[in-house]
């Protein structure tokens, strides 16, 4: 009778256990009114800084048919998700410039530009910018 009583005994005080602590409860009541909405403006973005490296003022801040008109057709003009990259070639470097919206559904305009040899070396932005309008 003990090897039935033991195990009756465990298997009760599990199920007892297993209630959960909420059907134990009484139901608590709603709250009288939900918190009122939060209230949020829009936050404007700052305008970029005008900060331009000397020697590229003339590339800085131009749009596709500025940087045509000094650099001639680009080699590669890849159009992204949100910007353009535009690549120059010449003997002495290799430019890309990256031009992004100035607002939302606002002109591209270059924000940065990149340079390098064709073997990859580093070349300076500002004497890229003076060879390639040179030629």
């Amino acid at each position: 009778m003990i090897k039935i009583a033991i195990p009756l005994t465990l298997g009760t005080l599990l199920l007892a256990g297993s209630v959960s602590a909420q059907e134990a409860r009484p139901m608590a009541r709603p709250a009288a009114r939900p918190p009122a909405p939060v209230e949020r403006t829009a936050v404007s973005f700052p305008a970029r800084p005008s900060v331009v490296a000397r020697g590229l003022e003339s590339v800085i801040g131009k749009d596709v048919s500025a940087l045509k008109r000094q650099f001639g057709e680009p080699r590669l003009d890849v159009v992204e998700v949100y910007g353009r990259k535009l690549q120059f070639v010449g003997k002495p470097c290799i430019l890309d410039a990256f031009l992004y919206p100035e607002s939302k559904g606002g002109r591209e305009v270059v924000t940065y530009v990149d340079t390098r040899r064709s073997d990859g070396a580093a070349v300076d932005r500002a004497s890229c910018v003076e060879a390639l309008q040179r030629r």
